[in-house]
This record gives C-alpha cells, sequence and structure tokens, in this order.
C-alpha cells in the first residue's frame, strides 16, 4: 500500500470524501434554474421565428411573382426584373399564367406577389383576405384584331360590343381563349352588354382554345377569324399574317394592371420582406419610370399608372387613369 493512501480505519474528510460532480442541495438548485433559464430562452426564440416567419422579416433571397402572360411574353418582366435585382438584391421567380389561375395560385400560397390584370377579381381576391391591399400600377387596352377582308363590318367601331353583335350576327369565327384569364374574363364581359351568349355556339362560330394569348391568335388567324387580345401581345406577336387592330378606343377596353401581396397571416412563407420591397419599387417613381420607357418596335406597350403611398381618400381617385383613357 502506497504511504500516502490512508489506513483502512482512518475516516476521510467529508470535504475530499464529495467528488467534484457530486451535488448538494444548493448544487441541484443551480442546475434547475439553469434549465429554466435554458427552455424561457429557446421558448422566446421560438415565439421569435414564428413572428418573423409571419410578418416576412426574415426573406429569402428572392419572390415568386404569378403573374400574366402579357407582362412576360411581351417581354416587360425582362426588362424590369434585372434593374430590381440590381436595387435591392432580390430575385424575381416568376410564374406566367392567366390571371385566374394566378389568382387561384395565389389563394393557395404558391406565389408572394400578384402582378394580374382583373380588378374585379383582383378586388375579390382581397376582400376575402388573401391578400393586402391591390395596387394600381400600370395600364394598356385590349384590342379587337381580324383579317384584312372583315367580313363582319366591324373595322373602325366605336361600339366594341356592337362589333361583337355583328360578329355573332354573321356567324363569322370569333376565338377565344377561354381560359379564365384577364382577358377572358373581359371578353365574357363585353358579350354581357350584348343578347347573345357565345356559349350556345361553341364549337360552331365560336370557338375557345384553352391555351395562352400567342396560340389563341394563331387559331384565329389559321381560321381567319376575329378575336380580342392585350395590346401588348398583339404587338408582339410575329404570325400577324394579314391581320390587323380592327376595334380599340372603347372605354370597355381598358386594361389595368394591379400588384398584390399574397396574405403572409394565411401563409407563413410568404416573403413579405421581399414582396413589400417589390411592390413598393414597382409603385414608385424608379419602377414606373421603367415601366414607361419600355418598348417593342418603337411602340410604349404600358403606361404607369401607380399614385405611390395613397391615403384612404386618395384611393377614391384610383380611376383618373380610366377615364382618361
Amino acid at each position: 500500500m502506497p504511504a500516502n493512501w490512508p489506513s483502512r480505519g482512518a475516516r476521510t474528510p467529508s470535504s475530499a470524501r464529495r467528488s467534484p460532480t457530486s451535488c448538494g442541495p444548493i448544487s441541484r438548485e443551480k442546475s434547475l434554474s439553469r434549465v429554466l433559464i435554458v427552455a424561457g430562452l429557446a421558448a422566446v426564440a421560438l415565439t421569435v421565428s414564428g413572428f418573423l416567419n409571419v410578418s416576412g422579416a426574415a426573406p429569402r433571397e428572392y419572390i415568386v411573382l404569378q403573374s400574366t402572360t402579357s407582362t412576360q411574353n411581351s417581354g416587360l418582366l425582362d426588362h424590369l426584373i434585372p434593374i430590381f435585382r440590381n436595387k435591392t438584391g432580390i430575385g424575381v421567380r416568376v410564374v406566367a399564367v392567366g390571371t385566374g389561375q394566378a389568382l387561384k395560385n395565389g389563394r393557395n400560397g404558391d406565389g408572394d406577389v400578384l402582378l394580374v390584370h382583373a380588378r374585379a377579381a383582383e378586388e375579390r381576391f382581397v376582400a376575402k383576405g388573401f391578400g393586402i391591399e391591390r395596387r394600381d400600377v400600370m395600364y394598356n387596352d385590349f384590342v379587337v384584331v381580324g383579317p384584312a377582308a372583315d367580313p363582319a363590318g366591324i373595322r373602325g367601331a366605336s361600339d366594341v360590343t356592337a362589333a361583337l353583335a355583328k360578329i355573332a350576327t354573321r356567324r363569322i369565327a370569333f376565338v377565344s381563349r377561354g381560359d379564365e384569364s384577364g382577358t377572358h374574363m373581359r371578353e365574357r364581359s363585353l358579350w354581357a352588354f350584348t343578347d347573345i351568349d357565345p356559349d350556345g355556339f361553341s364549337g360552331g362560330w365560336y370557338r375557345e382554345t384553352g391555351s395562352g394569348m400567342g396560340a389563341t391568335l394563331n387559331v384565329a388567324v389559321g381560321m381567319g377569324g376575329y378575336a380580342i387580345t392585350d395590346r401588348a401581345t398583339w404587338v408582339g406577336f410575329r404570325n400577324k399574317a394579314d391581320f390587323g387592330i380592327l376595334v380599340a378606343g372603347d372605354r370597355r377596353l381598358f386594361n389595368p394592371y394591379g400588384v398584390i401581396l399574397v396574405n403572409p397571416l394565411r401563409h407563413r412563407h410568404v416573403n413579405a420582406v421581399g414582396g413589400r420591397a417589390f411592390i413598393r419599387w414597382l409603385t414608385g417613381p424608379e419602377g414606373q419610370a421603367a415601366i414607361g420607357s419600355f418598348r417593342v418596335d418603337g411602340i410604349q406597350l404600358f403606361h404607369p399608372a401607380a399614385a405611390p403611398q395613397r391615403s384612404d381618400g386618395e384611393h377614391k381617385k384610383a380611376g383618373a387613369s380610366e377615364r382618361a383613357f
């Protein structure tokens, strides 16, 4: 036995018997306090994390923009997005579909921002709590296009519904998108001003493609029929043959575009911070100038129409652009 080992009968002092890891009552209380503090901090972290997620304060590096085929196919978004990205560092991933599908996608939370063109449907979307405040962005117009021969005799008509009635009366082919897009919604609203229900002639002179604007125009050109299109898509359309714009200028052809943030309280993953940054930029001086400067073949396709930071009272003036159309 080593000399420094205690003898078998020797008593070891209590302080020496207690191991460094043993816990008396005071140590146990301290350990319990530490556990409670850590648990409390974790709870606070989870609460803050949840808040940031709802409010969008911890944004992704990009937003998902549900938009129309007209803004994409015209080249407008290819013009706007690089300017916004260079300004903010936020990327934009575009889903280009008809307005009806974009609104449906927004209801499902499949996007952060909507840029669409069916004001009544947009306002319903916001009223039902799916989106946060629709803002005016820009406008252009719809036009009726058709062949140079103009078999329905509508060229130069100032009343678009009278022109549609002539097409129907003479049973000349009319090609509709039939896809619940903003263009299709406007077309249906125009038929409602006539005494004609085109559904009763579906498959005859009234044809529905269920496709985008470009495909619908191709069918119209192939059939020698008529179609309603937004002007931006028409200017960029390269298969015009002898087709041209036959009816334009009726106030009912006014085509406003709105931007809406998808409600982050319904969908926690919505990038609200990035979405709001995009909306502020798009409706602010720089975004509006970028919209106004966009040209195709020297033609301005979209006209800025936003009124940034409007008060509730100023919202009543939102129709000023439409009245001037």
